[in-house]
């Protein structure tokens, strides 16, 4: 029991030592972009953190800051997460008539594109693009952005939907 403790206890500290180093790396890349590292900034960071395996409603994450900077405004909130994909620490896509928003899982590799599960939200990244395979369709045409994403159950959504 003492080893499962013991194994439990490097397991978290292994997974806070990955976010602080996923929070420093993003902290970098705004110095980089001559952004103010605020207390603000870095709270927006560290919540969204949470965020890189599954998409946070945009409503959610400035219900959250301004509950934690009550002076805040929704501008500034919105302003700060644009910037931020603008320079790769976030992903948005919309969910209906709502924008979501998810830490960037990777910064080295930005083009990516994820299975997302429709039952609960989880995020997958894909190995690879499927962008040749339309481009071979298209001869003559210039493709200047595209966007892939496969939705679906994932595989432990299924099994609790079997077991019920």
């Amino acid at each position: 029991m003492v080893f499962f403790l013991k194994s439990n206890h490097y397991c978290l500290e292994m997974e806070i030592k990955l976010l602080t180093e996923l929070i420093d790396d993003a902290l970098h890349i705004l110095k980089e972009n001559k952004y103010k590292i605020t207390k603000q900034r870095k709270s927006l960071l560290t919540y969204l953190s949470q965020y890189e395996e599954s998409y946070v409603d945009v409503t959610v994450v400035d219900d959250y800051m301004r509950n934690q900077y009550p002076g805040m405004s929704h501008n500034t909130i919105y302003r700060n997460i644009k910037e931020f994909k603008e320079m790769g620490l976030v992903e948005q896509r919309m969910n209906g008539e709502r924008a979501c928003v998810k830490y960037q899982c990777d910064f080295s590799h930005k083009h990516h594109h994820h299975f997302i599960c429709t039952s609960c939200s989880k995020v997958v990244e894909l190995d690879s693009c499927p962008l040749g395979y339309f481009e071979n369709q298209l001869p003559g045409y210039k493709i200047e952005e595209h966007k892939f994403e496969l939705h679906g159950i994932c595989d432990e959504c299924q099994e609790k939907l079997v077991k019920n």
